[in-house]
């Protein structure tokens, strides 16, 4: 049979016996060894990348223990199209052995260190032995898992969207800069959300941004909402949900159901009046400690999207509330002269960074006092101003 794509329920199960860094076999054995064995082998199969790997057909059998239980789970692999075969025509060209925990743990565990101390390859057959023969591409495709397996692949976000066709770093070169915010989350358990997944009303088009997060964050849920069905694109720790940007209520629903969330990116409509509603439904819904990136924040000064080119400073574009934004930033240090309302997100939000067409803000307690601006104000009072 084709190997489906593991279900969310199976990788979140996973995701969370792994988090602190050791599995039982009591654990995977409560969720069924089954289970646990397919949900891993499609997540090794999306890593490896077997797709270029085109030749003759190559059969891999993984023996992977648990207790007193072994899975075996024979994986066969021809042209790039990788099937589970309950029953292979041919004996297995290779034979890799190792415990069920440490397949998940290195799967969706921490990343340091990768077990693999109980991990074993056998080549079967004597034709190995022989001088010239010829294993090239089973050779290729068993190092690919194994590298796979290992984390020994970690392209940066740059080389990935190049990789899936991602415009984040072509036109915009929004890359560099996610990696420095990203780069210390990366092998965290994280839940990644992203407004618009692209390709419009083409229900197999668009995905690409959402791949380069699945690939780059190995442990991650990953999350699409776009007002388009785009189910299509669905995969391993990847889900896409329909949600109309214009509603809040439709947003909030989302952020109810799959949040909280540790990075939010809006790359949607890029109209003002939508992002700041979007913003307002989904910051909520940002952990303690996580980022909310705006994109193509050029718009702001577009009409056409709802922007003004006159007044820089309009509060009804993205640029002119992340202005105001700013100002909240320090709020313990305004006057009560400047007679600015307070957000409610003044005291929880930690940092916001301007680059050219993007805006990453940080989430996290900012209640801090300032004693200077606490007497002014007391002397302004007592003065009457």
């Amino acid at each position: 049979m084709t190997v489906s794509p593991p279900r969310s329920g199976d990788v979140r199960a996973l995701l969370t016996v792994t988090e602190p860094g050791h599995v039982a076999d009591e654990e995977l054995l409560a969720l069924g060894t089954g289970r646990v064995a397919r949900t891993a082998l499609g997540e090794l199969l999306h890593r490896a990348r077997l797709s270029d790997l085109a030749g003759t057909r190559v059969t891999v059998e993984f023996r992977w223990g648990c207790g007193t239980e072994e899975v075996v789970l024979c994986l066969v692999v021809e042209s790039g199209k990788a099937e589970i075969a309950e029953h292979p025509r041919e004996a297995p060209g290779a034979i890799v052995t190792q415990r069920l925990a440490e397949v998940v743990l290195a799967l969706y565990g921490p990343a340091d260190p990768v077990p693999a101390a109980t991990r074993e390859l056998h080549w079967p057959g004597a034709e190995l032995l022989r001088p010239g023969a010829a294993r090239g591409t089973e050779f290729a495709i068993v190092h690919r898992l194994l590298a796979a397996l290992d984390r020994r692949d970690r392209p940066g976000l740059a080389e990935l969207a190049v990789r899936h066709g991602s415009d984040k770093w072509g036109p915009h070169q929004y890359t560099r800069h996610y990696e420095r915010h990203f780069a210390p989350l990366r092998d965290r358990r994280l839940t990644v959300l992203e407004v618009g997944i692209g390709g419009y009303g083409d229900p197999a088009e668009g995905g690409a941004s959402l791949r380069m997060w699945r690939d780059y964050f190995p442990r991650a849920e990953v999350y699409g909402v776009d007002l388009w069905d785009k189910s299509a694109l669905d995969g391993p720790r990847l889900t896409t949900v329909r949600a109309d940007q214009s509603d809040r209520a439709s947003l909030s629903a989302v952020a109810e159901r799959h949040g909280p969330f540790d990075i939010v990116i809006d790359d949607g409509s890029h109209v003002s009046a939508l992002t700041l509603a979007t913003f307002e439904a989904l910051f909520p819904h940002v952990r303690a400690g996580g980022l909310y990136a705006i994109e193509d924040v050029q718009t702001s000064y577009w009409p056409v999207f709802g922007g003004n080119g006159t007044d820089l400073a309009d509060p009804g574009t993205t640029m002119g509330f992340a202005k105001d934004l700013l100002d909240g930033l320090n709020h313990t240090e305004l006057l009560d002269s400047h007679g600015r309302a307070p957000r409610p997100t003044d005291a929880e939000l930690a940092g916001i960074h301007f680059y050219r067409n993007l805006i990453v803000l940080e989430k996290g307690v900012n209640t801090g006092q300032s004693p200077i601006a606490d007497e002014l104000n007391a002397r302004l009072r007592r003065s009457g101003s």
